[in-house]
């Protein structure tokens, strides 16, 4: 491999203007949490500002945004354990994004089953769960493009699927030239659509979400279920799509029952 992309002063050439609208999931639980604890929207509106001052701070260039976009990048640390371009420990933010709405829920989909395959005494949902899938433009000249030369070369580097040192190499230089989003494919939908790792609030273009989906996901031991409510749409996801990940190996109990 080229050792050139592994220095700022040789990824910086790959640098490529993106604009593009990105959509990520969340639970809708964020929304509701704190409604059941309070007796009317006066006193929720309390309890949040309360809850707002045990966290931390939001960074600077963060705070004109909505709580939905600066959230990824106020946790700076210690972060549990690395995803695909953040490492394990004091580590800067990434809000991770997809290009589509339905590429967004496949990976909330592969995030659902990894947490039941690292909890394995929660027992499974029996019921649907409820998901916010929201979009954001995007707009900077500071991406980098691993889809497209010359960084698509080593895209087995980028494609793996549980092995991200190489992924969180290359991110650490990206920040040392100043990109603000990486682009990638997406591993886990089966279209292989467009992922987003914005590593900048400057990246976003509006502050706050442009457009809102509900969505429910059902966890069943052959497929997840997804529906839109509107516009009504509906999808599913086999499981062998995700089962090839080596985390998900405790699932193979439940997935043959």
């Amino acid at each position: 491999m080229s050792p050139t992309i592994w220095t700022p002063a040789g990824l910086s050439p790959s640098l490529v203007p993106l604009k593009d609208d990105c959509w990520r999931a969340v639970e809708a639980q964020h929304f509701k949490s704190t409604m059941k604890l309070v007796d009317s929207p006066g006193e929720q509106k309390i309890l949040e500002e309360e809850i707002e001052q045990t966290k931390p701070n939001v960074p600077e260039e963060c705070r004109h945004l909505d709580f939905l976009l600066y959230t990824p990048f106020r946790y700076d640390g210690p972060y549990p354990r690395g995803s695909r371009f953040r490492r394990e420990g004091f580590t800067a933010g990434v809000y991770y994004a997809s290009s589509a709405p339905r590429t967004a829920i496949a990976e909330m989909a592969f995030i659902r089953l990894l947490f039941y395959a690292e909890s394995p005494g929660t027992p499974y949902p029996a019921n649907p769960s409820e998901y916010t899938v929201f979009s954001v433009p995007l707009a900077t000249s500071l991406s980098v493009d691993l889809t497209a030369p010359p960084l698509d070369q080593h895209s087995e580097l980028w494609h793996r699927l549980a092995d991200y040192e190489d992924c969180q190499r290359l991110a650490d230089v990206a920040r040392a030239c100043s990109a603000e989003v990486i682009q990638y494919e997406s591993v886990r939908d089966p279209h292989k659509s467009r992922n987003y790792a914005v590593l900048s609030c400057r990246a976003f273009a509006a502050s706050k979400p442009q457009h809102m989906q509900s969505w429910h996901m059902q966890l069943h031991p052959k497929a997840i279920w997804a529906r839109c409510e509107a516009p009504k749409f509906g999808m599913s996801f086999d499981l062998d799509l995700f089962m090839a990940d080596p985390r998900l190996r405790s699932l193979t109990p439940w997935l043959s029952a």
